[in-house]
């Protein structure tokens, strides 16, 4: 990130253009960045289609395999994430150094047929050993499509592109909540492992065919192209070393707990609490998660670039006052006792819960060059999937279990409700620690 774009976040001062007439790519074409957004896009809707999709499907899952609550964290958390995080450190390592291309396009090509392995399982282990293989797979999306997006969009525009493609989360959700339930109470729930799983051959060969590998930072200037990527042990020695970086890594992780940890419950919840059937609750978890979070995450980045322009600072003050409202919001949702209140309050839940992964992988990029973009986001989504990911499912179930036995009224709402209010609570304080040195670190990568 060069000095003018360090002030051009600062002050709103435009960024010089990233390309002359002699380094013209494809990516010059403002359609066709955009295209690329898209499929990027569309590849992410897949990865949380294949991972969600157990989400709804649990609970006939678990009285199929009579599981409890507690193997239920481990499967749809613990157990994805351990191999997620621990494949992503030395895929993203390649692809800082290879095409990114062509490791997004064979990762999806593992995941979606993992997933669709899912449907085969005779009992947990088989069941377990999948999710393992989808997280494998799983592991070789996001960096390097960070990594691209951050080379193709100026940092002016960085968070609100990223956030774009956060969107896919949420339809990813919407359709894995909308088809997986449907096609559980009609079918079963083995079909619906392969009717989400198999479309995503496809789009890899889509991504190999259609989508060119862009220069290593194209929009901050052709120089960028040059500079070696440094050993992994370097970029976390770095990353260590600002201070922003270790609160934004932590508040992140806390918001994932929140996604992870409450959102994947809830449909247990109301299936457990209320008398709905598995495709009414399918239907509005989709509505409310896939509509409710794509608004927050495409809000969260507007608004971070929009104010973000003035002073780089709200790059972490809007995801921090937002997640300081989930608290009041789980309050009122998991205590009202209305089956129609909780279900409409889940909304406001997936949208606060959103808004903050735009500008957190954004002001991170800005803390390193181009070379180490996808390792930042992979150290990253280390810590923010081992802790939000895999402990918040876990815990969140373990805990369930503890109150079942203990005879607490309501025992997977209480455990909601406390792991939510101080996850949000927390998040909140290091977003506001990280804001306090955020500007600092930017300066240091020019020194």
């Amino acid at each position: 990130m060069t000095v003018e774009n360090v002030q051009s976040a600062q002050t709103g001062t435009p960024a010089p253009e990233p390309a002359t007439d002699q380094h013209r790519t494809a990516y010059s074409s403002g359609p066709y960045r955009i295209y690329v957004l898209l499929v990027l896009t569309i590849v992410y809707v897949l990865n949380f289609v294949d991972r969600q999709l157990l989400v709804i499907l649990q609970e006939p899952i678990k009285a199929e395999l009579n599981l409890s609550d507690t193997q239920l964290g481990l499967l749809t958390g613990f157990a994805f994430a351990l191999f997620y995080v621990i494949c992503g450190i030395p895929i993203a390592r390649w692809a800082d150094r290879g095409v990114r291309r062509n490791i997004i396009a064979l990762a999806l090509t593992v995941w979606s047929a993992m997933t669709a392995m899912c449907g085969l399982a005779g009992n947990y282990t088989h069941l377990l050993l999948a999710r393992v293989g989808v997280g494998v797979g799983e592991a070789g999306g996001s960096p390097p499509a960070h990594s691209m997006i951050s080379d193709i969009f100026k940092p002016k525009n960085r968070a609100l592109a990223l956030s774009v493609y956060s969107i896919g989360i949420y339809i990813g959700i919407l359709i894995g909540f909308a088809v997986g339930s449907h096609i559980a109470e009609i079918f079963s729930w083995r079909l619906a492992f392969f009717v989400v799983g198999m479309p995503g051959v496809v789009i890899a060969l889509i991504v190999r065919l259609t989508v060119r590998e862009p220069a290593r930072g194209w929009s901050e200037g052709a120089e960028k192209t040059t500079l070696p990527a440094p050993p992994a042990l370097d970029v976390a020695r770095l990353l260590w070393t600002r201070v922003s970086f270790r609160h934004i890594a932590m508040a992140a992780s806390l918001q994932a707990f929140l996604i992870y940890g409450i959102g994947n419950w809830f449909p247990s919840y109301f299936l457990r609490n209320f008398e709905l059937s598995l495709g009414t609750v399918g239907t509005w978890m989709a509505l409310t998660n896939g509509i409710g979070g794509a608004l927050g995450s495409f809000f969260g980045g507007w608004m971070a670039d929009k104010f973000g322009a003035r002073d780089v600072r709200w790059y972490l003050w809007i995801p921090g006052i937002l997640t300081f409202l989930i608290a009041p919001v789980l309050l009122v949702a998991l205590t009202s006792g209305s089956v129609l209140v909780a279900l409409i309050l889940t909304a406001p839940f997936h949208f606060l819960s959103a808004a903050y992964l735009g500008s957190i992988i954004a002001v991170s990029h800005s803390l390193v060059n181009a070379r180490m973009r996808a390792l930042t986001s992979a150290i990253l989504f280390f810590i923010l999937n081992l802790i939000g990911l895999g402990l918040g499912p876990l815990i969140v179930g373990t805990l369930s279990d503890i109150f079942t036995n203990s005879g607490v009224t309501s025992p997977l709402g209480t455990a909601m409700l406390i792991c939510g209010v101080i996850g949000a609570l927390w998040a909140c304080l290091h977003y506001v620690l990280a804001a306090k040195s955020i500007r600092a670190d930017i300066e240091r990568l020019e020194l």
